[in-house]
């Protein structure tokens, strides 16, 4: 027997169009999660975690005092998945800005995020193209203490339902986001025994590294998995999961390609501890499933820790090479590491 939809009741369950927010909205209805064991195997499975604190629970113990310690990839990624609440009709997400973690979870915490509309610009309309606009929005996430977690912009581009609303939004992106300093990126590791890690870690040490320093790394990484994570990390954004939606071909997960990035930082530079927060992250152009990503990392500033280790500020260039068609720039991302 078929079911039958009394009119009136029937509602289309979808996220906003670019018209239909407003500067100061805010979304924090999207579910907390509790990080566990199982997010983390399967997170380590698609990006390829390899930072050693998350992967060593007595090595993260002796060091932080506290384990076992969550990957800040999968932290961020929860983050940016509970904040697609407001752009679950994404066609591109333009770049990141001032991301500072300001604790290292724990397997067993719980995150939950609050994301506000802070800037709208729609943009100019291009012949054959549907009008879209951007959003800049800032995310904010806590613990089950709530204790801050994470704090960052994202800039997400959305279409228009009505193609002749928004022309009131003109607000200047460029201003948007704070760069975080020194002091607040190396707070992540405040207290924690740097000496530890050098001694049961590879290096390069931060005194064999020097600004300027350009690394190939060897050998790339295929692109798999990506519905799988953003399912993992609550993300709703439709072009990651419907190839109509997307255009015909699924669009990759950003953050998939960040986490294929730090893997491979993490590769050259084994003595990386953790990531203190991001300066800036630009998506240069999509990523699709079984496309092969390549890493340069340039080594832009160093700063000693007192004591032991440094913060090293890196850049990340990747570019995708697909089953067929040129190689393509795909991510400009710039970050702060601690260096045991």
């Amino acid at each position: 027997m078929d079911a039958v939809i009394p009119k009136g009741m029937a509602r289309i369950a979808e996220g906003p169009y670019f018209e239909e927010l407003a500067v100061g909205q805010v979304f924090d209805g999207a579910p907390a999660l509790t990080l566990t064991s199982g997010h983390a195997a399967t997170h380590q499975s698609i990006v390829g975690d390899r930072l050693a604190l998350p992967l060593d629970e007595e090595l993260s113990r002796a060091v932080t005092g506290r384990a076992p310690l969550a990957h800040p990839a999968l932290v961020w990624d929860v983050a940016i998945g509970q904040s697609t609440l407001a752009t679950h009709h994404v066609k591109a997400n333009l770049f990141y800005r001032g991301l500072v973690l300001r604790r290292s979870p724990l397997i067993g915490d719980t995150l939950w995020s609050s994301t506000e509309v802070v800037a709208l610009r729609r943009n100019t309309v291009r012949p054959g193209r549907r009008p879209t606009g951007l959003a800049a929005l800032r995310i904010t996430t806590t613990d089950q203490f709530d204790r801050p977690v994470l704090d960052f912009w994202r800039c997400a581009m959305l279409p228009l339902r009505d193609t002749e609303a928004g022309a009131e939004h003109v607000d200047d992106l460029d201003s948007v986001g704070e760069a975080p300093d020194v002091a607040a990126l190396a707070a992540v590791a405040q207290g924690w025994r740097l000496d530890r890690f050098a001694r049961r870690v590879a290096g390069p040490r931060c005194a064999d590294l020097a600004e300027g320093m350009v690394i190939e790394v060897g050998g790339g990484d295929v692109v798999s998995g990506a519905p799988e994570l953003a399912r993992l990390t609550l993300n709703v954004a439709m072009v990651h999961h419907d190839r109509h939606a997307a255009g015909g071909r699924r669009l990759v997960y950003g953050g998939h390609t960040i986490g294929v990035a730090l893997a491979q930082a993490a590769r050259a530079l084994p003595s990386v501890v953790t990531v203190a927060g991001w300066h800036g992250c630009d998506h240069l152009g999509p990523v699709h499933e079984g496309d092969t990503l390549y890493s340069t990392v340039v080594v832009e500033r160093l700063h000693p820790l007192g004591g032991h280790g440094g913060l090293a500020q890196l850049r990340s260039l990747v570019r995708a090479v697909g089953a067929d068609g040129p190689d393509r720039e795909v991510l400009d991302w710039r970050y702060a590491v601690v260096l045991a």
